[in-house]
């Protein structure tokens, strides 16, 4: 009698491989003897197990469909035996179920060769508000592992390696551990060369076998126009070098942006406060401002108040990766003289008689918050 699969694994007939391989993962997990001590756990595993043994590949599935159970698992009786008790599917299986369970695998190395890589540096530097502004050159020096000149890296006297007696060459070694769901296998890297499966045939008296030594290296670092404060830039390989030969690590450079004596900066714009005396202000004037870019001539209309704000457009910073420049804002601040000579005071005595304009109270913030309450 043919047995509904699809049934066992609580999936329709049309369901994904995704599907199937998920609902597979949580049944297992519910009915595995050594997780679940229900009398019929067991028997229940079992039939979720040959279920998926059929589902999980594509083509007992094309047959099973085609012809009912007994076809579909005729002639596809090998599969993994490495897990006692977990019956026919292929070692990615064996791979999800672990990880689904402990979240990690023990054939993580196995799956595919990690090469050994360099560690990461980091580096701190100070760069002036112009050189954030516009993008500088920079040379750095700081200490760092580079390959062995002696012998080109690979840690052996004269560049002359042999097999390694360990793992044969292989650069992988295989281990075999007792675990709640049998004998597993794992397959990791070599500790004796390093996965290379090599060895040095006399070490290198320089670097004693490494590969690496320590040197004082000098590079150039382009700073990108418009960066801030506490960006970080990515210098690819010029990290530590790795032993014998791999891979070296990336250098982090991270930046400070100094303040500057005059300006604040906001994004791409730039802020300046700007004083002005009494009679620039109700006369107007042209004054000179410093920018970033230079100094440039800015209008100020007779009868400009405290605080008025300004735009000198394009006078800020580059924008970061990408053309053009933000603004300048500038605030003008009226400064009120704190001592008056005889004659200021005169003639400002005067400019009082002669204005018959009465300045007039009138409801600012304070009027609008007691309203407010009122």
């Amino acid at each position: 009698m043919s047995k509904d699969y699809y049934k066992t694994l609580g999936v329709k007939k049309e369901a994904s491989e995704d599907e199937i391989k998920s609902a597979y993962k949580s049944l297992a997990k519910k009915y595995h003897p050594d997780l679940n001590k229900e009398a019929s756990a067991s028997e229940k595993f079992k039939e979720v197990n040959e279920a998926y043994s059929v589902l999980g590949d594509k083509t007992k599935r094309q047959n099973y469909d085609r012809f009912g159970s007994e076809q579909g698992q005729q002639g596809f009786q090998g599969g993994f035996s490495g897990f006692e008790g977990f019956g026919n599917f292929g070692m990615d299986d064996a791979f999800d179920i672990f990880e689904s369970f402990f979240g990690g695998s023990p054939f993580s190395s196995s799956r595919r060769r990690r090469q050994a890589r360099g560690a990461d540096l980091e580096y701190s530097m100070d760069i002036s508000f112009e050189e954030a502004a516009f993008g500088a050159e920079k040379k750095i020096e700081f200490e760092k592992n580079v390959p062995c000149a002696e012998c080109n890296g690979t840690g052996s006297e004269g560049g002359q390696t042999e097999i390694c007696p360990v793992c044969k060459g292989q650069g992988m070694v295989k281990k075999v551990f007792r675990t709640p769901f049998g004998m597993m296998a794992q397959t990791a890297s070599c500790h004796e060369c390093g996965g290379e499966g090599e060895v040095a045939k006399s070490k290198c008296r320089k670097c004693s076998g490494k590969g690496i030594v320590k040197k004082t290296k000098a590079i150039t670092v382009n700073i990108p126009a418009g960066v801030e404060s506490n960006s970080t830039l990515r210098v690819a390989g010029e990290g530590e070098a790795g032993e014998r030969g791999t891979v070296s690590g990336n250098l982090y450079i991270e930046l400070n942006v100094k303040p500057h004596k005059l300006f604040e900066r906001e994004g791409a714009d730039i802020y300046l406060e700007y004083p002005i005396s009494i009679s620039q202000a109700a006369l107007g004037d042209e004054v000179k401002v410093p920018t970033l870019h230079g100094d440039v001539s800015m209008k100020i209309p007779a009868g400009t108040q405290s605080e008025t704000v300004f735009k000198l457009k394009g006078k800020g910073v580059h924008y970061l990766n990408s053309d053009g420049f933000g603004d300048e804002l500038v605030k003008v601040v009226v400064k009120i003289p704190e001592k008056l000579s005889k004659k200021q005071k005169e003639l400002l005595e005067e400019f009082a008689s002669e204005n018959n304009e009465k300045l007039k109270p009138r409801k600012g913030l304070f009027g609008k918050v007691r309203d407010a309450f009122s």
